[in-house]
């Protein structure tokens, strides 16, 4: 009898996406350095990504702008449009689809591919890699990079290593070739691992990734006891495995549709609030996006939690506390009240310049515990009513007073989608 048919993984890993996405809608820029960046006037001028010109110029993905602008006088500078990339990226899943039923997406820009039964439709896996990066180009215009490997670790390390450097984009890490490939590679190679555990790994001898990989992992566990507590035995094994490349986690279409563990949402201010009163108004609505979101996926929390970071900028100051509410909830007042107590109770009055709010402990919202003391019922229904007016006109289409003065936010961030414009 013949043995269990081993795996064929793919990481598809969109080059330079937001800006690939910007080239190829502005066929003028096609020979540009183009940079996708915030808005600097915002606190937000932070380069989200760069086009392979503008890496050339020492352009980097996180530095700021003026840096940027620095190297590269010449750059072109574009504002984030997060929706038009959700909707390219969703574009390019489908086209993953065609060749598997078998796609998890990873990141707005990364997408893990089974094709183990593909292979005979489609002419083998190196077959697929290219035809896929044929249809993605043609259709969207952006480049999509590939590892191949019979694993979703292996995959992920072939496209970040290799298949991201040479000119084909498609790398294929054979698990037998990991010993000869992947061990002699430095530690901030390894996938999971940056500076500072990379500093780490060197005051343990590890300087290559098979330095970790040759390590029995009773003693590497040892060792990660000594240096980092008792409770780092997971850590350790999450590093051996990935040296040796050993992952068993099968590829999960719809990994995104499972109960989430939490719903947050933070926001960072475009001064410095030092009033309470405005302190208060982002507050409320932050509050309003967390059970707006809450209410949304079908959930309710029993655990709100505040964090907070106060300036000055250079040795900032702030905290991040979580209370139990006495019933699950998701609704904007109940939530704002116990916030808001968190929030003047450890607050050192220094001015505000990041805060967010958080829902834990969650349970899905089908029942509600009654109170004497509030009509839960109406509260509810107005909290349906209002989320009914915003899904049909907009997020700023019915507001609270407090939201419209100068401290209010909500008008803004009604124009963008993960802090960035749609």
């Amino acid at each position: 009898m013949s043995g269990k048919r081993e795996r064929v993984i793919m990481l598809a890993d969109c080059q330079s996406f937001y800006a690939s996405v910007e080239k190829a809608d502005h066929p003028g820029c096609k020979d540009k350095p183009v940079a996708v960046a915030g808005d600097p006037a915002r606190r937000s001028g932070i380069i989200l990504a760069a086009c392979p010109i503008a890496k050339r110029y020492g352009v980097s993905t996180a530095e700021r702008l003026g840096q940027a602008l620095a190297k590269c006088p010449e750059l072109v500078v574009m504002r984030p449009r997060m929706q038009h990339y959700i909707d390219v990226s969703l574009m390019i899943t489908e086209i993953y689809k065609e060749f598997t039923d078998l796609v998890e997406i990873f990141s707005i820009d990364e997408q893990f591919l089974d094709v183990t039964a593909s292979l005979s439709f489609f002419g083998g896996a190196e077959a697929i890699a290219r035809s896929i990066q044929q249809k993605v180009l043609s259709q969207t215009g952006v480049w999509v990079r590939i590892g191949i490997s019979s694993n979703k670790i292996l995959a992920k390390i072939a496209t970040d290593i290799w298949a991201k450097k040479n000119e084909s984009g498609i790398f294929a890490l054979p698990k037998a070739d990991v010993a000869e490939k992947l061990w002699p590679e430095p530690v901030n190679k390894m996938f999971g691992v940056g500076s500072r555990m990379t500093a780490h790994f060197a005051r343990l001898g590890m300087f290559t990734i098979g330095d970790i990989a040759r390590t029995p992992l009773p003693v590497l566990k040892e060792r990660f006891r000594a240096r980092f507590g008792k409770q780092s035995d997971i850590h350790a094994e999450v590093m051996w495995r990935t040296a040796n490349g050993i992952d068993d986690s099968p590829v999960t279409p719809g990994t995104f549709t499972a109960q989430p563990k939490s719903v947050g949402h933070m926001m960072t201010l475009p001064r410095d609030y030092s009033d309470h009163a405005e302190v208060e108004t982002i507050l409320l609505e932050l509050c309003e996006e967390v059970c707006r979101d809450s209410r949304r996926k079908g959930y309710m929390g029993r655990v709100v939690a505040v964090s907070c970071m106060c300036s000055p900028f250079e040795s900032p100051t702030g905290f991040s506390r979580q209370m139990k509410m006495p019933d699950p909830t998701h609704n904007t007042n109940a939530v704002f009240q116990a916030a808001k107590t968190l929030f003047y109770r450890h607050w050192d009055r220094m001015p505000v310049r990041r805060i967010g709010v958080t829902l834990t402990s969650l349970v899905e919202d089908k029942g509600y515990q009654l109170t004497l003391f509030e009509d839960l019922v109406k509260s509810r229904a107005l909290d349906e009513a209002t989320d009914r007016i915003k899904d049909r006109y907009g997020n700023f289409a019915i507001a609270r007073a407090s939201s419209f003065t100068s401290a209010g936010q909500a008008s803004e961030r009604s124009h963008k989608i993960g802090g960035h414009y749609k």
